[in-house]
């Protein structure tokens, strides 16, 4: 109790506060404080008539008791939720491609082994806020903007180029990535593959090229679609080209060199407490893509 009434008081701002939060009146509180100091030897806040200040030693430990208390209540709930049946509607939003190609699988087999759970996918190419669209999940490919939310790494892709064979039967194969640059290519808008392309050599060798795309769209699986009708070379993530690089309708380009690296998260609008059926969701998208 000493623990959590410590870290209230400076987050409420005051020990009546803190006391009050706990149904403890201020002068309980404020022995549970006086408690805490003493079996630690050293003064956590400096106490004045009108507000609470951290010593140096305080903020320190108030910082690392926070963060004890937040993995205590989230052991806690998912102490509970073991013993809960997954039920109710969990809202996912992924991007249109990734989600149409390989979601659905995944979400037949959650369905079916949770069957109280209801899913509602939301497949667009954007950046959805979470909180304010009430959405439980979003999987998102691509490096991350800076933010509140909580990403959870599930794997890394690769970006590549590709071309089909009639395309580089009548315009050529490149051998450098100083080569695309004679070639039309096809690009992504947005944040994901946006220009310029980068490529790392078998040597380690980062190579950076500068591309003028004559045909850009922010969906890659228009983007596909394009190269297949021989267009020119698409840059891309190599999970779109996948089944049609298996199938000879499209070859790999500049095979001697790695694309950049295209990592997938599950985002979640906070770590304090994902709810149960979305913590189950992120583990069968780490067996399945993991």
């Amino acid at each position: 109790m000493s623990l959590s009434v410590f870290v209230s008081a400076i987050e409420e701002g005051s020990i009546a506060a803190a006391g009050r939060r706990f149904g403890l009146s201020a002068v309980m509180a404020g022995r549970y404080l006086s408690a805490l100091e003493k079996s630690l030897s050293v003064r956590l806040i400096e106490r004045t008539t009108h507000r609470l200040s951290l010593t140096d030693a305080g903020a320190a430990y108030f910082a690392r008791s926070k963060h004890i208390l937040e993995t205590l209540e989230q052991a806690n709930a998912e102490a509970a939720d073991l013993q809960a049946t997954p039920r109710g509607t969990l809202r996912i939003a992924a991007p249109t491609t990734f989600g149409s190609m390989y979601l659905g699988p995944v979400v037949a087999r959650f369905m079916a082994e949770f069957p109280q759970v209801e899913v509602a996918l939301h497949l667009q190419d954007r950046f959805v806020d979470l909180v304010e669209e009430g959405v439980d999940l979003a999987v998102r490919i691509g490096n991350l903007p800076d933010s509140d939310l909580v990403a959870r790494k599930i794997r890394d892709y690769r970006l590549m180029a590709c071309a089909s064979p009639e395309y580089l039967k009548s315009a050529g194969i490149p051998q450098t990535p100083a080569d695309l640059q004679s070639h039309q290519l096809l690009g992504y808008i947005g944040a994901v593959t946006a220009e310029p392309w980068h490529f790392t050599s078998d040597d380690g060798k980062a190579v950076t090229v500068e591309t003028r795309c004559r045909f850009m769209a922010n969906n890659t699986a228009v983007m596909l679609e394009v190269a297949l009708c021989g267009s020119g070379i698409v840059y891309g993530p190599d999970f779109v080209f996948a089944k049609s690089l298996a199938g000879g309708r499209l070859v790999p380009v500049l095979a001697a060199y790695t694309g950049a690296s295209l990592p997938l998260h599950a985002i979640t609008p906070t770590s304090k407490h994902v709810n149960f059926k979305t913590r189950l969701f992120i583990d069968r998208l780490k067996q399945a893509f993991g």
